[in-house]
């Protein structure tokens, strides 16, 4: 019995050790209940206030800038649905203390009653028009009070194969159109290959000739799929052309990484000197003297990027490039630069090897930032805001997910990017565009809808 009583005594003095020190051997990263969960201590997206009430789509979407290939990895949630949950990562880094908040912005209607807006552009004639491509082959002309003509701009729906992701895809006035009269198109033909061609005005300015077409280059099209199709006059005169990697799932002819092809590439020529009814390459095009390289190549290694854009202040390049099964990317370009950037694709998807666990980076530019699949299913690039109306939005790079409905801001901030969701549309976001002002809007590919960007006061 003596022996029995320390015993006793030394089992109720752990005991009551354990009650006392129990609370603090919980892990810091439980949640409320002890159960085991990681919480998010630095999230790198700081989100904002979500500026309308999320919902789901009330149209089905027609996949545009992205084909309904089967994934090989299953993503977070469907394409079709739009997620409710914060978002866990888009920049690329952890952002330092922002200098200023973000916008709160909000969509003005602006017109309506247009079928399938793939892309917004302006003539840059004083005209203050806005010229939307309908995606079955006609360009309509928005007046500066958003009234929408009824004869349209440009009618060659009878050349053109849509939809999905073919169609007329692309629009670009050159420098000094008011005195040319002259413009560019990107199309899908008839038989699924892409064309750039030349298009000239009638006496009328709101009516081009759809006889005058002048071919600059067809590019054969394996796939149905990443067609690309963006036109955009850059800073230097030249012209730049979006081409996706010809289509399938996965690159299965590696063409994003092929200098000898120019799909899978952002090309740069010269239209408006020489010959109209064809091209020539710049002479400070990256691959002019490397054998192997197509000269056109300016930059390559991409997957579709459906829309790119230059900063009409800086002159840097933005090009929103569509991703396979998991992460959607921006990626970028400093003004200045003499090209040839190398962005991954098919060895990577973002910032993530494709397809591997591991992967030979050297040499290739990384995105500067990505979301993923949860969030959304296929990126639609935007513009950097230069306007006046809203300063709180001057400087901010904006993107959005077709899918999804998410707009996102982007900006550089000393030595990294930062990234916010700023606005959670209702809708399918198709593209974006600039007036002459450089106020920003956005395209509502289901509804037909063109709607002017804005900051809430």
């Amino acid at each position: 019995m003596r022996r029995f009583i320390p015993w006793v005594f030394l089992v109720l003095l752990i005991v009551v050790m354990l009650v006392l020190v129990w609370p603090m051997l919980r892990l810091p990263f439980s949640d409320a209940t002890g159960t085991w969960a990681v919480r998010t201590l630095l999230p790198l997206v700081q989100q904002q206030p979500t500026a309308v009430t999320e919902m789901t789509p009330t149209v089905t979407p027609t996949l545009v800038p992205e084909s309904t290939e089967t994934a090989t990895v299953t993503p977070t949630s469907t394409s079709t649905d739009i997620p409710t949950h914060t978002p866990t990562m888009v920049a690329t880094a952890t952002p330092t203390p922002m200098k200023s908040p973000w916008p709160q912005i909000a969509l003005k209607p602006f017109a309506s009653g247009l079928s399938s807006p793939v892309a917004i552009v302006n003539a840059g004639d004083g005209s203050g028009r806005l010229f939307v491509l309908e995606q079955d082959g006609r360009i309509r002309i928005v007046e500066k009070d958003g009234t929408v003509l009824p004869v349209p701009f440009l009618d060659i729906s009878d050349r053109v194969s849509c939809c999905g992701e073919r169609g007329l895809l692309g629009l670009a006035f050159p420098p000094d159109y008011a005195t040319k009269g002259h413009f560019y198109i990107d199309y899908t033909d008839t038989a699924g290959n892409t064309v750039v061609a030349r298009y000239l005005l009638t006496s009328d300015q709101n009516v081009a000739d759809p006889n005058s077409e002048q071919i600059v280059l067809t590019i054969d099209q394996p796939y149905a799929n990443h067609n690309g199709g963006n036109l955009v006059f850059g800073p230097d005169g030249y012209l730049y052309i979006g081409m996706g990697d010809g289509g399938s799932q996965g690159d299965p002819q590696n063409r994003g990484q092929n200098p000898s092809v120019l799909l899978g590439k952002l090309l740069r020529i010269d239209v408006e000197t020489g010959n109209p009814a064809t091209y020539t390459v710049p002479a400070s095009n990256p691959f002019v003297h490397t054998p192997g390289y197509r000269p056109e190549i300016w930059a390559w290694g991409l997957r579709n990027p459906w829309r790119f854009s230059f900063d009409r202040q800086t002159g840097d390049l933005y090009i929103g490039d569509v991703g396979q099964n998991l992460w959607e990317e921006v990626d970028f370009q400093p003004a200045g630069s003499p090209g040839g950037q190398n962005y991954g694709w098919r060895i990577m998807e973002g910032m993530h090897c494709y397809g591997a666990t591991t992967c030979d980076t050297q040499g290739l530019v990384l995105p500067v930032a990505e979301y993923n699949h949860s969030l959304g299913c296929a990126i639609v690039g935007g513009f950097v805001y230069r306007g006046v109306q809203y300063p709180e939005m001057q400087g901010t790079y904006f993107y959005a997910d077709y899918c999804s409905g998410r707009i996102w801001g982007l900006r550089h901030t000393e030595a990294t990017w930062e990234s916010a969701e700023l606005y959670h549309a209702p809708f399918t976001v198709s593209a974006f565009g600039q007036d002459e002002a450089d106020e920003l809007y956005l395209a509502d590919y289901g509804g037909g809808i063109i709607y002017q960007v804005i900051a809430q006061r």
